[in-house]
């Protein structure tokens, strides 16, 4: 891939550069990701989406549109990481990156478990995506004074080479924490104690993730502003379309890519469920050639797209962490509301099929209309306080708004 020119780097941080289309795209995904928050609290039964068993075309699609959520913010940040380097040294960026990065594992360990859980015990600490995006920060800023092309191959060899170890789950990688934490992560929501009825629930495997980071950190350098704006959107459209082949050739035949192969269904809308259901936990290659792909082209197509729509959008995406606490809390918040409107009590709180999570009785929930419903609310409230935010940001230069 073509790569920017050297990278001038400043002896102090300067203005924050920011790029409409990265903002508007990662303003989409997070709109989109509250959809599966709201759903994993309010569906009615908790229906698997992605068995094939008992899902239907509409719960399939509303899990899976989710996907494209998680990797496309960890490859957006780390073209931001690239611009962050842009104004700092590489002292300065190592520091920044491992920094935020400690900071992110402690807000998911403290404030987001406890938004999901609402379980002042802390029996369960959650590692997912914002530990996914802290440790692959803290690993780029080890990795920041690499050259571009040593990142890239790196992040390739992780992205590309982990589904290797789909059929050999033995020794260190399966038996020890630090394996399944670092490259196995089987599956979503593995518990590993630590302590008597209290342990780590582990939801992303961080190899993965940071490989993709390190992507995203080498495509940052098409958005220097001395880079040709024509060469960067062809090469990201190149890049997306090429990622949708490869998902489509590789997923088609069976080749490699995904634990789990497609295969023909009783009906052709299980069919189809069944060739794109790709797996997530860990991101195989073809869940990230299908959801990333698709990012590359968004951004390709609405580098130059202004409208009342991709506005709102910005707004979302300038804000990024803070919308994402606040959606949390806001959702976790609303739970507790219509767990006692609906006439639950104090003694439903804790359900031990739904183990450290509160507030989640069997008979608690909503149809997937009323999901919808439910989740739209959520970020129409949200608008509100990230616009305030985001002028905020805009007309101040405090330290700390580097780190929310």
């Amino acid at each position: 891939m073509p790569l920017a020119g050297s990278n001038t780097v400043l002896k102090e941080p300067g203005p924050k550069q920011r790029i409409a289309s990265i903002d508007i795209l990662r303003g989409l995904v997070m709109l989109i990701m509250a959809i599966d928050h709201v759903r994993d609290f309010f569906h009615y039964g908790h229906p698997e989406a992605t068995d094939l068993a008992v899902t239907t075309p509409f719960l399939f699609f509303t899990r899976w549109i989710t996907h494209f959520c998680a990797p496309t913010f960890v490859f957006l940040s780390g073209i931001s990481a690239y611009l962050a380097g842009t104004r700092r040294t590489k002292n300065a960026i190592r520091a920044f990156l491992i920094k935020r990065g400690l900071w992110l594992i402690a807000i998911e360990l403290i404030f987001i478990t406890f938004a999901i859980t609402f379980n002042p015990l802390y029996n369960v600490f959650v590692l997912q995506v914002i530990w996914a995006i802290g440790g692959s920060m803290v690993l780029l800023g080890l990795l920041s004074g690499a050259s571009l092309p040593v990142i890239g191959t790196i992040g390739f060899i992780l992205v590309f080479g982990h589904n290797v170890f789909d059929t050999w789950h033995v020794g260190l990688i399966d038996k020890t924490f630090a394996g399944k934490l670092l490259v196995s992560g089987q599956g979503f929501g593995e518990f590993w104690p630590f302590a008597p009825k209290r342990g780590f629930l582990l939801a992303y495997a961080l190899l993965p993730w940071a490989g993709l980071m390190m992507i995203g950190y080498v495509f940052g350098s098409l958005y220097v502003k001395t880079y040709d704006a024509v060469k960067r959107r062809k090469i990201l459209l190149y890049a997306g379309l090429g990622a949708l082949a490869l998902f489509f050739l590789f997923r088609y035949f069976n080749i490699y890519g995904d634990p789990a192969p497609w295969a023909s269904q009783k009906t052709a809308s299980l069919s189809i469920i069944s060739f794109f259901n790709v797996t997530k936990y860990p991101p195989s290659l073809l869940y990230t050639c299908m959801t990333v792909g698709a990012a590359l082209i968004v951004l390709s197509l609405t580098e130059n797209v202004k409208n009342k729509f991709t506005g709102i959008l910005y707004i979302y995406g300038n804000v990024p962490f803070f919308y994402y606490l606040c959606h949390w809390y806001l959702i976790r918040f609303t739970t507790v509301a219509v767990f006692f409107i609906t006439g639950h009590n104090s003694s439903q709180i804790y359900n031990p099929h739904q183990g450290p999570i509160m507030f989640q009785p069997d008979d608690f929930g909503f149809s997937l209309g009323g999901v919808y419903l439910i989740w739209f609310c959520v970020i129409v409230i949200l608008y509100f306080p990230c616009r305030w935010y985001s002028k905020y940001k805009q007309t101040h230069a405090k330290w700390w708004l580097s780190y929310i």
